[in-house]
């Protein structure tokens, strides 16, 4: 990733904005262990008390990096109970990436925190239906499924 995705401008804007980069080598004690790198490129996004959202391993292209590393921040909101932020991220990511490989899994999250930020189940219903017209074979879909029963 050092040749092809890291200096890309998009990138290096992205990161800078968004992110705190701590590169590790895979061996690295204790991190190494502390995180479970067994392979690079290994990416973990965390939150502010060192506690994992998001965990990719292997080569990003630019264009799927960026939307990776938007749904792990998209996470680390979610998980904390901050759905307006949560919904930028992935909003963004729908809207600028939305061929990525991301893009099922931020739909998902994206009903789901809609959801839950309203308690209107209609965006659950939503999900499924656009997950299973745009992405019918997608992991996401399946999980989706209870909700085209609502």
């Amino acid at each position: 990733m050092d040749a092809v995705t890291y200096p890309k401008d998009a990138v290096v804007e992205f990161v800078s904005e968004n992110l705190i980069p701590l590169r590790v080598q895979f061996n690295e004690e204790p991190l190494a262990s502390q995180f479970r790198v067994k392979w690079t490129p290994t990416l973990v996004v965390l939150d502010e008390k060192g506690e994992e959202h998001h965990r990719t391993v292997g080569f990003f292209e630019p264009n799927q990096f960026i939307p990776s590393q938007m749904l792990g921040i998209a996470k680390v909101a979610f998980d904390g109970d901050e759905f307006k932020t949560a919904l930028e991220y992935l909003e963004r990511l729908l809207k600028d990436y939305p061929e990525s490989n991301s893009a099922p899994e931020a739909i998902y999250l994206r009903g789901v925190s809609l959801y839950k930020s309203t308690k209107d189940p209609k965006p659950l219903k939503a999900v499924y239906e656009k997950l299973a017209d745009a992405y019918p074979g997608s992991e996401w879909t399946n999980r989706a499924y209870p909700y085209s029963l609502l």
